[in-house]
Parts: structure tokens; sequence; C-alpha cells
């Protein structure tokens, strides 16, 4: 018998369902190439070719600087229009500095230096 089986329906070809390229269905998976067409791993989220390096933070550099909650015009460069309290992501500080900044905001707006919300 050629390609039908014995009940006359055509023999099970092993192709994914749906793929119109007509891949066996135990082809290999795609991989990433990279700029050398090489197969390697995908670059991380912020590591790719256009990835700024990451800004130094401003509390490390300058070692007398220091985190107070009674340093308004420092505090309000950490504070969105709104209120929010800014990443450190976007601000370029350290996890370190950064948990100085929230404590030290949120303690400013205890004591009213520091709306909780801009109107």
């Amino acid at each position: 018998m050629d390609d039908t089986q014995a009940t006359g329906t055509p023999a099970a070809t092993p192709e994914s369902p749906g793929s119109s390229t007509g891949a066996p269905a135990t082809a290999r998976p795609r991989f990433f190439r990279g700029p050398s067409g090489a197969p390697g791993r995908r670059p991380r989220f912020g590591q790719g070719r256009d990835a700024r390096p990451r800004r130094a933070c401003r509390f490390c550099v300058e070692t007398k600087e220091t985190v107070d909650y009674k340093d308004v015009p420092l505090l309000r460069s950490y504070i969105t229009e709104r209120g929010k309290i800014l990443a450190g992501r976007s601000t370029g500080t350290c996890a370190r500095h950064q948990r100085k900044i929230r404590t030290a905001i949120k303690r400013a707006r205890t004591m009213a230096l520091v709306p909780f919300v801009n109107k």
C-alpha cells in the first residue's frame, strides 16, 4: 500500500498542526541568532546593543552627601508631580540609597514637609 492505510484515509505525516511551512513536528525549536548568525542566548532586558550604561548612584559617588528627611529640595527631585516616589531604575540610585530615600520621603510626608499628593 502506498500513502493510504487500510481504512482508505491518507497516512498521517509528522507535521505540526497549523503550520504552513510543513516542518516536521520533531524539528528543533528556533533559537535566538546573534549578530554573527550563530545560535546563542537572547540578551537579557537592558543588555542588548542599544543598552545604555547604568548611571552611578550620586550618593555613592559623593560620599559627603547624605539622605535626610529635612532636605526638601533633594527629596523633591525623587518625587513626581503627582507625589509618587520615582523608581531607582529611572533615578539611577542603588538599592540601599533608594530605601533611604523612600523612608526619608515618607518621614517628610508625615511631618508635612513634603505633600502626599500635589494638586
